[in-house]
């Protein structure tokens, strides 16, 4: 008796760093039409609005509340929902005080202990020596220029580490988006006491609420299922040092939304982050 091949689901066929981009560019593109929201809304109510409206999308769409139901690794799901709803809390309160590629780059810094715990050759220890000399080049760190927002971006740079670690604890179950909704629905309670209020003028305006919305697709949906699908073909250390890219995917988007024109000394930084990344090898 012969066997039966199984023919590989199309999502199987695209290539892992594919779905990687793609949130790639979405990290970033939603936090800049954020950054435009802020001249209504106030910064905690732009972030609210959008971890809300993911938690809708992912309720209407997956009904996570199931996996709530089973004892399974419900504590790493609370876990990584309260650390989305502080993750983009810090992340806005930053890009409203800094740009956005500089913001990129301090987030990048925890990754790259990821990436260093990780590596294993030679090659990807020059990689990673190029990716970080990028990272560097790219921060550009003045404290005495705006420390909250260095403060906040720090905040922030921890909580993405902790995005990565507990994101790669679920990205491997075949419910991952269940679970993933089921964390963004944890966010969205964890962020409400704080946040609502700052969110209401957005309810009195059709115009701001849409806005928010889109903010919320662009940022907290399509960013993380695609980090989602790339987590679960690619290990830790290779998805932790591609995230090498977002610091050149903000200045790029920074430059072309917000018209933050990035320096010379920018565009070195961005030119070293890229060649790690070509470099690398998983």
């Amino acid at each position: 008796m012969t066997e039966q091949v199984t023919e590989p689901r199309l999502i199987d066929r695209v290539p892992p760093t594919s779905f990687f981009l793609v949130s790639a560019v979405f990290h970033y593109l939603g936090p800049s039409f954020a950054v435009l929201l802020f001249a209504h809304v106030d910064v905690l109510g732009v972030a609210w609005l959008r971890i809300a409206s993911a938690a809708v999308v992912f309720g209407v769409w997956r009904r996570p509340w199931r996996v709530l139901r089973r004892a399974e690794h419900r504590n790493v799901l609370i876990a990584l929902g309260v650390v989305l709803a502080a993750m983009n809390s810090l992340f806005y309160l930053a890009i409203d005080r800094l740009p956005l590629s500089t913001c990129g780059a301090v987030e990048f810094l925890g990754v790259v202990v990821l990436a260093a715990a990780g590596t294993r050759t030679r090659r990807n220890l020059v990689a990673l020596a190029l990716a970080i000399a990028g990272m560097f080049v790219l921060t550009d760190v003045r404290l005495r220029g705006e420390p909250l927002g260095f403060a906040f971006a720090f905040a922030n740079c921890a909580g993405f580490m902790l995005y990565v670690i507990l994101g790669h604890r679920i990205a491997n179950d075949e419910d991952k988006l269940d679970r993933l909704g089921a964390s963004m629905l944890i966010a969205a309670f964890a962020a409400t006491p704080f946040a609502l209020q700052s969110a209401a003028p957005a309810f009195t305006h059709p115009v701001w609420l849409l806005w928010g919305i889109g903010v919320g697709l662009c940022s907290s949906v399509i960013p993380y299922v695609t980090d989602q699908l790339a987590m679960a073909r690619l290990p830790r250390a290779t998805f932790a040092l591609m995230l090498a890219l977002l610091p050149a995917t903000a200045a790029v988007i920074g430059l072309i939304v917000l018209s933050q024109v990035p320096t010379a000394r920018d565009l070195g930084g961005i030119a070293l982050v890229v060649l790690g990344v070509a470099v690398h090898r998983a």
